[in-house]
């Protein structure tokens, strides 16, 4: 079966609720990998603004053309 997220609220404090295609709910933090983050290419997403600037596409989602993305699968498991 191919899971795709089907919507991401952000819902504050880095954390997104996800509705994946087959109907499960997740709610992600991402403070604790974006605070432990070595790489400023991640760190810069503490700014909320750019962390909240997210798509979907083609049922992933992405940040900035790819420059940030996750395993569709591991966020349907609720790691990152």
């Amino acid at each position: 079966m191919v899971i795709s997220i089907n919507k991401a609220d952000y819902i504050g404090e880095y954390k997104i609720r996800f509705l994946f295609s087959d109907g499960v709910e997740r709610e992600i933090d991402f403070s604790g990998f974006l605070k432990n983050a070595r790489n400023p290419m991640t760190r810069k997403y503490l700014d909320e603004k750019l962390f909240t600037g997210y798509s979907i596409t083609y049922g992933d989602i992405i940040w900035d053309d790819y420059e940030m993305c996750f395993p569709i699968w591991d966020l349907h498991e609720g790691k990152i």
